[in-house]
């Protein structure tokens, strides 16, 4: 998935549900939602093989749309 880095002001390209969580904890710039803390949840359920990793990539992509920060879901090429 591809995210506004609001830091540096360009663009992130996140490949794992590691990435995806440290984005969550570390680079979020919204409030933190309910769609946030769902995310999160969802990367760590991922991380510890509880859960399927498409769940927490559905989830990153909901909260990332509601802080409109999500870019795309296609890897670039």
């Amino acid at each position: 998935m591809t995210v506004k880095s609001v830091a540096a002001g360009n663009t992130q390209l996140l490949r794992t549900a590691r990435e995806a969580s440290d984005y969550l904890l570390n680079s979020w710039p919204g409030k933190r939602s309910p769609k946030h803390r769902a995310a999160l949840q969802a990367c760590h359920d991922a991380l510890a093989g509880d859960k399927p990793a498409m769940n927490a990539r559905r989830a990153f992509i909901a909260a990332a749309r509601e802080v409109d920060v999500f870019v795309s879901d296609k890897t670039p090429a």
